[in-house]
């Protein structure tokens, strides 16, 4: 991690004008993403997962999700910031290790979700992560919507909790109901993250609501490996290629990943 990177990243959560993040899931796709005109990268744990060959939940190990970061951090100027889910590890000390060494492999930030877990079991977790280092913007997943478990109030609570234990941002993932938004924003001392997705509103929107930081989670990803099932159909059925018209260029992609000087 670098001092001005992680100030950069950390600068960036601007409530009135949100840092935007295009989740990334290999070096390619951090690559494409960044030359679109990124101010940081995000990966998403569900895409790296099944570039990995794993489902998501929390099932790859540490290690290959470190050398993952690593690599991304390598080749990018951006700052970059790591989805690890619940902290790849069984305990509180297995996070502080996960943090440190996605530290050391580059990042300057990290989101840590709660999922299943209750609150009290995630609180040990989010201040391990805080131990490994005052840098890096730990950014906390409350998965109270995308789960069905509470609303508001329950959030609300979460955040609170999560905060006090050392993380700098709330994530609260299938929020979008523009009054929900308003209550999160207006209840969380501190910048409040909102996945995007279709029929969510704009980004000019979700700024105009208070939001500090906009993502879409794995649906790049999805979106990508959509056009690989509808590609291979049309080969297999039709016999035709018109899907490949949508291709990124040879040239421009290799050009991407080249070693820059």
């Amino acid at each position: 991690m670098t001092t001005e990177n992680a100030r950069l990243f950390r600068s960036l959560h601007v409530p009135s004008s949100p840092l935007v993040l295009a989740n990334a899931w290999d070096v390619a796709s951090a690559r494409i993403v960044e030359d679109a005109g990124a101010a940081a990268i995000a990966t998403t744990s569900a895409g790296v997962a099944w570039s990995l060959g794993a489902p998501d939940g929390d099932l790859i190990g540490r290690d290959l999700a470190v050398d993952l970061i690593a690599r991304i951090a390598r080749v990018t100027k951006v700052p970059v910031t790591a989805d690890i889910e619940g902290g790849h590890a069984d305990t509180p000390g297995g996070v502080t290790e996960t943090v440190a060494a996605v530290v050391a492999a580059g990042a300057v930030g990290i989101n840590i979700e709660d999922g299943p877990r209750p609150p009290e079991e995630v609180v040990p977790r989010i201040a391990a992560a805080r131990a490994a280092s005052d840098e890096v913007f730990v950014n906390a997943r409350i998965d109270t919507f995308l789960r069905g478990l509470g609303g508001v109030p329950e959030t609300l609570e979460r955040a609170a909790a999560y905060l006090a234990a050392g993380a700098d941002g709330i994530f609260v993932p299938g929020a979008v109901d523009p009054a929900v938004i308003t209550a999160l924003v207006e209840g969380i001392d501190a910048p409040v993250n909102v996945m995007a997705h279709p029929g969510a509103p704009s980004v000019k929107e979700l700024a105009g609501l208070g939001v500090a930081r906009v993502s879409v989670g794995s649906g790049i990803s999805q979106s990508a490996y959509a056009l690989v099932r509808e590609s291979a159909r049309e080969l297999f059925s039709a016999g035709t290629y018109s899907r490949l018209e949508e291709s990124f260029d040879y040239g421009a992609l290799n050009a991407l990943l080249t070693p820059r000087v």
